[in-house]
């Protein structure tokens, strides 16, 4: 490390006790350097980690430079960029600007976190949880067979906007024809409960049944012929 001036030690202590606990927290995808701008050209004096394949002494960085060409007031901290190492690695990074008594700019404190490995990781858990966006089915869970068919009936009746009882005939037909078409009739003891929700018997909702069923094979085959 490079002779610190009296006055900043303390500063810079902080700087790479910070650098050297952020790396033990986050691991070895990540890197934590500290610069003393005291000397451009070897700014860097300490550096936790190695993502960049840097050494102490290694020269301070071009968007640094850029930002301290600016006048001291506007100089700020460069949070959440991204950036790329030489091997290609693309790296999260934050640059926090180090300031004396005066709030003199005097050095930085330099985090890259190398993300390649999550942004691969991201590609291939974005493929799989991806779905069929032509596909609109949507399904339920139940604990028990009786909750299926309650759920089944209620959607269906909610698609009429009135009461069970306010239903004429064609729409009691209608709601029986979309539950067949659900398979709720395939559930034991569906049939008594769509009776009761429609206020008919069960022996009426057999005679939908039938109507529809038979109407079912009639246009089936009637398609065949005309094949």
């Amino acid at each position: 490390m490079s002779k610190l001036k009296k006055s900043h030690q303390p500063i810079f202590d902080l700087a790479i006790r910070t650098a050297d606990m952020l790396v033990k927290m986050f691991g070895s995808r990540c890197e934590v350097a500290v610069h003393d701008f005291a000397d451009l050209k070897k700014s860097l004096i300490h550096i936790a980690g190695n993502v960049t394949g840097r050494e102490i002494g290694s020269p301070i960085t071009d968007l640094v430079l850029e930002e301290l060409a600016k006048q001291k007031k506007e100089v700020e901290d460069i949070p959440n960029y991204k950036t790329q190492s030489k091997k290609g690695n693309i790296m999260k990074s934050a640059t926090i600007f180090l300031r004396d008594d005066e709030a003199k700019v005097i050095g930085a404190l330099c985090i890259n976190y190398d993300i390649s490995l999550l942004i691969q990781f991201g590609g291939e858990l974005e493929q799989f949880i991806n779905f069929d966006e032509h596909e609109t089915k949507t399904e339920s869970f139940f604990t028990s067979v009786q909750d299926v068919t309650h759920e089944m009936v209620e959607q269906v009746i909610l698609g009429f906007k009135k009461a069970p009882s306010l239903m004429s005939l064609e729409e009691k037909v209608d709601c029986v024809r979309q539950l067949e078409e659900k398979g709720t009739f395939l559930i034991k003891g569906a049939t008594d409960y769509v009776a009761s929700v429609l206020g008919v018997s069960k022996f009426t909702v057999y005679n939908y049944l039938q109507k529809i069923r038979t109407m079912n094979e009639f246009q089936t085959e009637e398609l065949s012929e005309q094949k």
